[in-house]
């Protein structure tokens, strides 16, 4: 019969730090009260020796119980009476395969149980031991489908962290190459690993990104969107302000350049600080193609992110205000193409925007095998119909067309979205004031990206504030051999000369004192 709990009473592992206590009937009690429900928390019995009675708990399905059985459970089973000379001879000798870790404290004990470490209690002893037998069965390696390349490694993270490090490690093999790991989640209790390089990354860029994670009061991490909602400078502007990728050549590339790396665990999405917005348009590619077609490639992809935001606008404003920009040929045709609409040119391209974005979701929700079948499809057909039946103008129906294929040309998804959300108040400020609305808005967001800033790196650097020297590899692909990407130059503005932004309220995104 068990003994009454020797522990103080509480509703979680976590409130209570008391040693264990050397009786195994009070040990095993307190823990089947904390695990109390949990029909996945096996307990499982047994004696050395038939003099000392010990017990064994682990997470079904989350331990090993294979390697546990053999590397453990076997080792113990064959003590005589002689090995019985001490607990800690007799662990070293039966199973040090499998580097058992010695505890004392239920606090530690429970998390390493929750973490699918089993541990052996022996009767008699205020210690106990875990082992490192956690069996997950991880996503193999594969290319990233968000991230794919023509030329290029084919490698990208799975939801392991413990997959995910040694395939940035095998490419930067130097002890330079730090790794900081906490834990972010009361309940979750997610792994979370910082990656930097000493001597390239600014020392205050890598504390501040660790204080704002231990910062964190959050009940769980599943993803790394919810890391970059807390440690986000501004959390509610539509611009990213840390890169998120798949690739490990990718977050190497990024840690020779003085930035800090963040692996979570569970996603096979990582995270890069600090960012800008040229940095979010350069697409790993950019560096495995001639310097001349990377220029080329990137102009275009700077040319049609503008035009992904305001080319609807522009029409809109121009067809309804500013008719005399247009050549006499083309306005006639329009206006043919327009007599028999309805609507204003503002509703007809609501009309034909929202309807692109459904089916553009609509992709992405169905099954791979149909997705782009019925966006392309969907995307024909109702344009052809809605063209037939007058209810849109052949006309709207191809700056919408332009207009979703120049968002398709963003390497980033994250950064395709701000254009998507912008382009409509832009719209309805271009069917109100012309022109002059379109340029509003325009300036309205440049103004935000200016105030923009990603751990203390102005979003819109090297171009405002301007540093002429990085300036090669913005408006060009400039050489390997140019020494591009000074790693010094970021995070600079965490430095003493500049506005701390060490004490940010995350909750309210102010300072201390109150100012932003």
């Amino acid at each position: 019969m068990l003994k009454a709990d020797p522990f103080p009473l509480s509703n979680s592992a976590a409130e209570c730090d008391v040693e264990l206590s050397e009786s195994l009937d009070d040990n095993i009690s307190y823990l089947l009260d904390v695990f109390e429900d949990c029909y996945d928390i096996v307990f499982h019995f047994s004696t050395i020796a038939d003099a000392v009675r010990c017990c064994v708990v682990y997470v079904l399905g989350y331990s090993d119980t294979l390697a546990l059985e053999k590397q453990v459970l076997s080792a113990i089973g064959s003590i005589t009476d002689d090995a019985l000379e001490s607990y800690d001879g007799l662990l070293q000798d039966r199973i040090n395969s499998v580097s058992p870790t010695e505890h004392t404290g239920i606090n530690e004990i429970v998390d390493k149980i929750c973490g699918g470490y089993p541990v052996l209690f022996l009767d008699g002893s205020a210690k106990a031991w875990s082992f490192n037998l956690i069996k997950l069965d991880h996503r193999q390696v594969e290319e990233p489908v968000a991230e794919s390349t023509v030329r290029g490694p084919r490698e990208g993270f799975t939801e392991g962290i413990g997959v995910n490090l040694p395939l940035i490690r095998k490419r930067l093999k130097t002890p330079d190459l730090k790794t900081v790991s906490t834990t972010v989640g009361s309940y979750s209790k997610t792994e979370v690993i910082i990656l930097y390089i000493k001597n390239l990354a600014n020392p205050k860029l890598v504390m501040e990104i660790r204080r704002r994670l231990e910062s964190i009061q959050a009940k769980g991490i599943l993803e790394s969107e919810m890391i970059e909602e807390w440690i986000s400078d501004n959390p509610f502007s539509p611009f990213p302000q840390l890169l998120s990728t798949e690739r490990p050549d990718v977050v190497c590339a990024n840690l020779l350049e003085g930035r800090v790396a963040i692996l979570i665990d569970g996603t096979p999405f990582a995270l890069v600080a600090p960012v800008g917005l040229f940095s979010l348009l350069q697409s790993p590619e950019d560096y495995y193609q001639n310097i001349i077609v990377s220029t080329f490639i990137r102009w275009l992809r700077y040319v049609f992110f503008v035009i992904s935001l305001l080319l609807p606008s522009a029409y809109i404003a121009i067809t309804t205000f500013h008719q005399e920009m247009i050549p006499t040929v083309l306005l006639l045709n329009i206006s043919k193409s327009r007599e028999e609409i309805p609507f204003p040119a503002l509703v007809e391209a609501m009309i034909m925007e929202i309807t692109f974005e459904a089916l553009r979701e609509a992709g992405v929700r169905l099954p791979k095998q149909v997705g782009s079948a019925v966006s392309i499809v969907g995307a024909l057909v109702i344009g052809q119909a809605a063209t037939s039946a007058g209810i849109v103008s052949a006309p709207m129906v191809i700056v919408v067309a332009i207009t979703g294929i120049s968002s398709f040309m963003i390497p980033r998804y994250s950064l395709g979205i701000p254009p998507r959300l912008l382009r409509f108040p832009i719209m309805f400020l271009a069917g109100t004031l012309g022109l002059v609305g379109v340029m509003l808005g325009f300036i309205a967001m440049i103004i935000h990206l200016c105030r923009l800033r990603s751990f203390g790196l102005p979003y819109l650097t090297p171009v405002t504030p301007t540093r002429l020297r990085e300036f090669k590899d913005v408006f060009m692909r400039s050489p390997v051999w140019s020494g591009t990407g000074n790693p010094e130059l970021l995070g600079a503005e965490l430095g003493p000369e500049k506005p701390n932004r060490g004490n940010v309220d995350m909750k309210r995104g102010k300072n201390n004192d109150g100012t932003r």
